[in-house]
């Protein structure tokens, strides 16, 4: 089971033994301090994902959503379904429909969330979904 959660702004996800950085970090980040090699200069727009490489065991900060899609297919998957285009970063708005659908708390809850569902729903829906939230009023 895929772990993904936040880092910095942008996505960090462990899975199959690996970590990934998607989109760009909105602050900065003391990669070391967090437990990865630096990973040098980070530019979304021209590669969306980099792998991370641990220097030692690395925890996803909670909280953190469970998926079952592994592997480099995740890593795209997230792109598609929190990166924006036009800047390389991730998009709180839609972080927080996955995180918190009801926006009780306006801030993401503590713990694990499981979100299998955002793996199977078809990208075409999901493209509805990125419009409407993404939707500037």
């Amino acid at each position: 089971m895929a772990l993904v959660g936040r880092l910095a702004g942008a996505i960090l996800a462990e899975t199959e033994g690996q970590f990934f950085l998607v989109g760009n970090p909105k602050e900065p980040c003391d990669f070391v301090a967090v437990g990865f090699e630096s990973p040098g200069v980070i530019d979304a727009m021209v590669r969306p994902f980099i792998r991370l490489s641990p220097l030692r065991p690395v925890q996803i900060p909670q909280p953190y959503v469970t998926m079952n899609v592994e592997g480099e297919v995740l890593v795209r998957l997230l792109v598609g379904r929190f990166v924006i285009q036009r800047n390389g970063s991730v998009s709180d708005r839609l972080w927080r429909l996955v995180t918190d659908p009801k926006q009780e708390n306006r801030a993401v809850p503590g713990g694990t969330i499981d979100a299998r569902w955002l793996g199977e729903i078809p990208a075409e829906i999901w493209q509805i979904v990125r419009e409407t939230v993404l939707k500037c009023t």
